[in-house]
């Protein structure tokens, strides 16, 4: 395909210089990114955690509404002759 090596050098040279712009261009783009990234991450996070704080509330009503429900019951029990 290429006979000439001056020929091959200089293919070598443009592959070369293109990778760099292209990694340059890549790499300008991974930091703006990384740092609306980051901002959305820390929204996320956010998020998450009250998320996480809702979820205890509920969770604790459930298990206040199971027990005044059992006690109930068990009251009703107590009460009924059998």
């Amino acid at each position: 395909m290429i006979d000439n090596p001056f020929e091959m050098v200089v293919l070598i040279v443009m592959i070369t210089a293109i990778a760099g712009v292209m990694r340059a261009r890549y790499k300008g783009r991974s930091a703006a990114d990384g740092q609306i990234d980051s901002a959305e991450t820390r929204q996320l996070r956010e998020e998450v955690k009250g998320l996480k704080e809702r979820l205890s509330v509920l969770e604790r009503i459930t298990v206040e509404k199971e027990n005044s429900l059992a006690r109930e019951i068990e009251s009703l029990r107590d009460r009924a002759p059998m």
